[in-house]
């Protein structure tokens, strides 16, 4: 069976809402003939040695799906049919755990749990009928994950290239409050076009993703570097020596970060711990500065870009000591940051407002659930 990827050399990123058309940039950059931004994602072809570039070192997108098959469907019994189509062995094998990502908006299967269920049936009474065994279910740890993907009754299946979330580095052991996703972080760092001419100062660091990510840009440090396991051996046609090449020529291209030039601090120890615990992690990591230490005594930021991800209200307690902070933050970019750039994530514009100055230009964003907004500063 000819697999859709295979026919034109097409696949589809997941990306957060609001990073898709930042997102299709990327891809363009790392070498994908066509990408076109859709909804919370990126349809987008590529020959396979710019497919592995992308899985490897996207800093943007969430996961990488490889479109297997596709049909109109409005029944469970009919997808079951279909689904059993598929020779389930050319990506799975019996001692493998497999797991299936669903959903399912305005079709007649109305539940994604229930969809799942059918295809799951699918692949292992397909196993059963051939060999007598079945293999492993297993939602959490697989080794080989599916995406079942319903919408207005078509229905399209696909293998994760990425196996878990892409945006799961690997630096991050040690977790902060609410902390910031990843890709979030590198889209900031990429919205802001920082490149190591000036200092970069994070002085509300949390557990450091901010930081970590301008490391990652500005060293090269490819966003794949710590996976071990991916979801791409499992396609068929799958070039393990050319993946490893890719990876290869990825890691030849990292610098060492200067020391001084990407700092850090927080008022809370623990997390200005877990910060250096985390960077720590990364090939030059140690060359970031991290402090304890709250804003408001911070020594003067000047001619600098500022990345940070100021507290929420659900953070710090009541809506006056949010008022407060924010307030208090204004006065510290006014007074001691001269000559700089700021870009400060918050909730909401009424709340960013509380900093009290002039916006250069704003940007909604989405982590995770949480509606937010980017707000660039230009200090004088």
């Amino acid at each position: 069976m000819e697999y859709e990827y295979q026919k034109n050399q097409r696949y589809f990123a997941q990306a957060a809402n609001s990073l898709e058309e930042m997102t299709a940039e990327e891809f363009l950059e790392l070498g994908a003939d066509d990408a076109r931004a859709i909804y919370r994602g990126i349809s987008f072809t590529a020959h396979k040695s710019a497919l592995y570039r992308i899985l490897y070192e996207s800093r943007l997108a969430s996961r990488i799906i490889a479109p297997l098959f596709s049909f109109s469907c409005h029944s469970e019994k009919y997808l079951y049919q279909m689904a059993a189509k598929i020779n389930w062995s050319d990506f799975i094998t019996l001692d493998q755990a497999f797991a299936i990502n669903t959903n399912v908006a305005d079709s007649n299967i109305k539940h994604s749990l229930y969809a799942s269920q059918v295809m799951k049936d699918a692949i292992v009474d397909q196993f059963r009928e051939k060999t007598g065994e079945r293999p492993n279910y297993n939602q959490k740890q697989p080794d080989v994950r599916f995406s079942l993907h319903i919408h207005r009754n078509f229905v399209n299946i696909g293998l994760d290239l990425s196996l878990t979330a892409l945006h799961k580095r690997g630096y991050r052991v040690v977790g902060a409050v609410a902390p910031l996703q990843e890709t979030l972080g590198a889209a900031i760092i990429r919205y802001s076009k920082w490149n190591g001419e000036t200092p970069l100062v994070d002085p509300c660091c949390g557990s450091g993703t901010l930081l970590a990510e301008a490391m990652m840009h500005y060293c090269h440090i490819p966003a794949g570097y710590f996976r071990n396991f991916w979801g791409v051996t499992a396609l068929p046609d799958y070039d393990e020596k050319l993946f490893k090449t890719v990876q290869s020529r990825a890691k030849e291209k990292i610098i060492p970060l200067p020391r001084g030039l990407i700092s850090g601090s927080d008022i809370s120890g623990m997390a200005a711990d877990a910060s250096r615990e985390n960077l720590s992690r990364l090939p030059g990591g140690e060359n970031v500065a991290i402090t304890k230490t709250d804003f408001r005594y911070h020594k003067s930021i000047e001619n600098s870009t500022i990345v940070t991800n100021l507290p929420f209200g659900v953070r710090l307690g009541s809506s006056a000591e949010t008022v407060k902070l924010y307030n208090e933050f204004g006065d510290f970019l006014k007074h001691e940051c001269k000559g700089s750039t700021a870009f400060v994530l918050v909730a909401n514009k009424e709340i960013g407002g509380e900093i009290r100055l002039r916006t250069k230009r704003t940007r909604k964003m989405k982590n995770a659930d949480l509606e937010s907004i980017l707000l660039k500063l230009e200090l004088y």
